[in-house]
């Protein structure tokens, strides 16, 4: 496709990875529309990135019908869906609460969920759109203190798989990234360090990835690739 002019809805894109992905989109031309829950962090980004705020969260399903009025009274129209909101809680098992992990999937998976559901409404009226899912390799292996952000990887990259199959009739395009480990703000909200590492992924990578398979023509698509740094050391 041709990113000039078109449309792009990013979750989660006022900081890490959804940030350059709004980035990356606004430099080739789209016009971007990103979504987040702190307004401040929301606004000062959206002021960089010349895009279009709507703050909200992606597990109220009422928030998420809402963006789409606003995205449409604002473009009139939607090209692209890019899945990012998400966050991480780990814990050991036997330590994990109910709370902590009824909220990962309430964002990681019922938000995106919600999110695709009214994405594809317009696209299946309009016989072609993109949704790209940012699942992680989390979504392709397990690992200790996961349950929560790696069942719900597990469970993004399923819906994928499911919305693949039921939207590839309307010409829409669905697809899956799964980043290795990126260094962005995401391990401090999780509960964990990150120290700077000029060997592993930014989230520069990340958008370099949905930029070119969004590029592709619309005759052909990615399903799934994983990104990996090439030598990270610790």
């Amino acid at each position: 496709m041709n990113l000039k002019n078109a449309v792009a809805l990013i979750t989660g894109g006022s900081a890490g990875i959804g940030f350059s992905i709004a980035q990356t989109l606004a430099a080739s031309g789209a016009r971007v529309a990103i979504t987040g829950r702190d307004k401040g962090r929301l606004e000062k980004a959206a002021g960089e990135l010349g895009a279009f705020a709507v703050e909200a969260d992606v597990s109220n399903e009422a928030d998420v019908e809402r963006t789409y009025r606003e995205v449409q009274a604002k473009f009139g129209d939607l090209d692209i869906l890019v899945n990012n909101a998400g966050f991480g809680k780990f814990k050991n098992l036997v330590d994990f609460d109910r709370a902590s992990f009824d909220a990962v999937m309430a964002t990681n998976v019922t938000g995106a969920m919600l999110m695709a559901r009214e994405a594809a409404k317009h696209f299946i009226q309009r016989k072609r759109g993109n949704i790209i899912n940012i699942a992680s390799t989390a979504a392709l292996r397990g690992a200790p203190n996961g349950t929560a952000y790696y069942a719900s990887k597990f469970a993004l990259r399923g819906m994928t798989e499911c919305w693949r199959g039921e939207l590839r009739k309307h010409n829409i395009r669905v697809m899956l990234v799964n980043p290795s480990e990126v260094l962005t703000n995401f391990a401090a909200t999780a509960g964990f360090s990150h120290k700077v590492n000029e060997s592993k992924l930014r989230g520069e990578e990340i958008a370099h990835v949905v930029k070119a398979i969004l590029e592709m023509d619309d005759r052909g698509f990615t399903p799934e690739l994983s990104i990996f740094a090439t030598n990270p050391i610790d």
